[in-house]
Order: structure tokens, then sequence, then C-alpha cells
């Protein structure tokens, strides 16, 4: 029971970090379905960037093997960002068609980019992986609760962080306003376009993250072609929370939890993991015709989705 919660906790923090980059990006009103690749390019690019630091450096500083891939995968999932807002802002193109093309680019981004690394360094991920000092003096608790490296503090502060942001702060009230009612949001004299700019671009640097700690967190340092697969889990676990991340804490958990529960049930056939890891899907969409139904509170922005052009108000 213990490597399983542990388990789950490790995958639910990749999950966490996606989905609060969506929120954080759907809030804007951009439906961002290029999440998937976001999270591949961030993996592949703060993988990418440890590999060269490995390998140029006599001495390994591990506070730099973790920082230099972070903001590896900061600025990579920024531009991937940055390119989905030019697209749908600027030259006004379709979001849906735009976020699948970026998936697609995104999955072949790094597949070139891990190509060119060669090999990623599974002793890369230690510096990731490392808990507290005195987590191993907590026993159980510790090692359920605490006993995790930085991705699982970094997407704890992250969720709470952008929970803040949106309820207790004038920034969260105007972006909540342009994902609402951007036509509204405008006459009240709030830039638009700046403001789903800058939420996208942080939105998908924070998605980005998710990519990274799936590889160097939960797979070890080992690559493996299936970060696109887990992105879309984070664009549904967003739908699980209504669009909280601080419900996206338990959700992500959740989440987790379903995806590896084959492993730690014995006699469960491939068809039966499979099984499992749609678990998530099915209880997304649940959720969805649940809160549907039963509450008009509980639902994504007026504007997700809906391009605005000021000349059209």
């Amino acid at each position: 029971m213990i490597a399983f919660l542990v388990s789950a906790i490790r995958l639910g923090m990749t999950f966490l970090l996606g989905s609060t980059g969506e929120t954080i990006t759907e809030k804007s009103g951009h439906l961002n379905l290029g999440i998937p690749g976001v999270m591949c390019v961030g993996a592949a690019c703060g993988c990418y960037a440890e590999y060269i630091y490995l390998t140029e450096v006599d001495t390994v500083i591990p506070v730099l093997a973790v920082i230099i891939p972070i903001l590896a995968t900061l600025i990579s999932g920024a531009l991937m960002g940055l390119l989905f807002s030019f697209l749908t802002v600027t030259l006004r193109t379709n979001q849906n068609v735009t976020g699948l093309a970026i998936t697609t680019l995104g999955v072949g981004i790094s597949e070139y980019v891990i190509k060119e690394a060669d090999v990623i360094f599974s002793t890369a991920s230690k510096y990731f992986r490392t808990p507290l000092p005195f987590v191993d003096k907590l026993g159980w608790f510790g090692e359920v609760f605490l006993g995790y490296g930085v991705f699982f503090y970094l997407a704890l502060a992250i969720a709470i962080g952008t929970t803040f942001v949106f309820n207790k702060t004038r920034v969260g009230l105007h972006l909540r306003a342009v994902g609402e009612n951007p036509a509204t949001a405008d006459a009240a004299g709030i830039n638009v376009p700046l403001y789903r700019y800058v939420a996208t671009c942080i939105g998908c640097a924070v998605s980005g993250l998710g990519g990274l700690s799936f590889i160097m967190d939960y797979l070890n340092g080992h690559w493996e072609y299936c970060v696109d697969a887990i992105g879309w889990l984070a664009i549904a676990l967003v739908i699980f929370t209504v669009w909280k991340p601080n419900l996206a804490i338990f959700g992500s958990i959740v989440f987790g939890g379903l995806y590896v529960a084959s492993e730690h049930i014995t006699g469960v056939s491939l068809a039966g993991k499979e099984i499992f890891q749609m678990l998530p899907y099915a209880v997304t969409i649940l959720v969805l015709v649940i809160t549907s139904i039963i509450s008009k509170r509980h639902q994504p922005p007026q504007g997700l989705g809906l391009p605005y052009f000021r000349e059209e108000r």
C-alpha cells in the first residue's frame, strides 16, 4: 500500500503541473489542446539541458543540475505558449486546430532533441528525487507524505499560489474577466490580448515542468515516448477538478492512483492494465455530466475557445 501511494503521488505531481498550467491558460479563454506537445518539448529540452551540463562539467553541482533543466523547460514551454498565442491571437487561427498542430509539432521536436542527446543519464534523476534530510526520521509517514524531491514541493507551491492569484488578487480578477467575457473586460480597460498572451505563456511553462517531472522524477531519468499521453490526462484533470488548481492537488493523486493501480495488483493482464489507464477519462466524463446537471457554478469560462476581435465587438 505504501508503494502504491508513493507511486500515485509521484505521478500525480506530473498531472498537477500539467493541469495547473492548462487551467491558467483556460482561465484567459484559451483552449490549448497543445498541452501534450508542450509537455513533450518541456521534457525533452530539460533533459537535453541536463545532458549538456553533465557532459560539459568535471564536477557536478547538484543545485545547478536541478536549476538548469528547470530553466530550460520553463523557457521552452513559454516559447510554445508564445507560438500558440501568436497564431490564435495575432493571426486569428482556430484554437482547436492550432492546439492539435502544437501537439504534433511538440512530439516531433521531442523525438529530434532526444535523438540528438543520444542518452538520458538515469543518474541525473537522483538530483530531482532527493527528499528533505529529516524525512527518514519520520518513518512511513515521512515516506508517504514528504519523501519526495523538488517537483513535489514545486507542484504544490504552484497550485496553491495559482489559486491565491485567481481568488485574491486584481490580476486574477482581470484574468477571470477576460476568460468569462472578453468584450466586457475590454470595455473596462483590460488589455485582453496581453492577458491571453501572458497567461498562455505562463501556463505552457508550468505544463512543461510536468513533462520534465514525468521523466526525471517518475521514470528515474529514462525517456519514454508516452509524455503526450500523460498530457491528455492533464487536460482531463482540468475538467475533473472544475478549473480549480487547489482541487487538482487531490485530483492529481486520484488520477495517479488510477493510472498505476494495475502495476500494484497481481495477475492483471495487458488488456486489464489498459482498462485501468482508461479510468481517469471515464471518471472525468462522469464528473463533467454530474456538474453540468447539478451546478451551473462549476462550468468552464464562458469565453473558452472563442476568439475575440475588438473590431467585432
